[in-house]
């Protein structure tokens, strides 16, 4: 199994790292992307992925934090980029539901650190919360000069899913689909297993049964539990397809099997 986007760097995690790095590892987890949000946690998830061999990185600045993406800090993700441990840009994308930077300064800032992935050709990793059009439409400006990438912890329906694989891009689902009556589980049922990717988002959003708790790499066995329950596939099955998913994207050819 693979968590193909986590927070490591999170200081919910300052107490126990190592432990939650060895529990994923007992539980199957083999790889975990680490996602970095602004500068200094992109810096954080490098170090990670050159302190544990079964941690990649990515690097880039998160909607919330455009305010903070000036010249230096572009300089300094393009250069993290080019680190061998790092997979992709992100997260990057818009965020209207809070609004912690103005539209306008998410949007340039989007699209300078799209410029950054076309430049090192690395996918992205894009994160969107009551913005999925305008998302849309901007990553549709720069599909064909990108190698890819994923809307992660994917807010739409069926219908938005295929707009974004007939852009090239994979969707990632994580413990949301546990929780009753979710919308993301009806959408999940109609996509292609070849376009899902799983995810935990830890320390967020923690799936059932550990609903409530500090989330963890761990748990994403119960979201590919959920989804073989969905598809009526075996775990084995689902483990399989999503393992090869996320290292065809993140181009994690030394991890690739029989």
């Amino acid at each position: 199994m693979i968590d193909s986007h986590c927070h490591l760097d999170f200081d919910a995690f300052d107490d126990d790292r190592d432990g939650v790095v060895s529990a994923a590892l007992e539980a199957g987890v083999h790889t975990l992307v680490n996602i970095g949000v602004d500068l200094h946690h992109s810096e954080m998830s490098v170090a990670l992925a050159e302190k544990y061999d079964c941690v990649y990185a990515t690097v880039g600045v998160h909607p919330h934090d455009a305010s903070t993406f000036d010249k230096s800090a572009e300089e300094k993700i393009a250069s993290l980029a080019d680190h061998e441990r790092v997979k992709a840009i992100g997260e990057i994308g818009l965020d209207y539901y809070r609004d912690l930077s103005p539209r306008k300064l998410q949007r340039q800032v989007f699209e300078q650190q799209l410029e950054i992935a076309v430049q090192k050709k690395l996918p992205v990793v894009i994160h969107t919360r009551e913005s999925f059009k305008e998302s849309v439409e901007i990553i549709a400006k720069y599909a064909q000069r990108l190698v890819g990438g994923v809307f992660h912890c994917f807010p739409g329906d069926a219908q938005e899913a295929n707009e974004v694989i007939d852009l090239g891009f994979q969707i990632s689902v994580g413990g949301i689909i546990t929780f009753p009556k979710a919308g993301m589980a009806r959408m999940v049922a109609d996509v292609p297993m070849e376009h899902i990717l799983l995810e935990t988002d830890c320390p967020y959003l923690a799936p059932v049964p550990k609903r409530g708790k500090r989330n963890e790499p761990a748990f994403v066995r119960f979201v590919y539990q959920k989804i073989a329950e969905l598809k009526d596939m075996a775990v084995e099955d689902i483990e399989k397809i999503v393992d090869r998913n996320v290292q065809k994207l993140f181009g994690l050819v030394e991890t690739f099997g029989d």
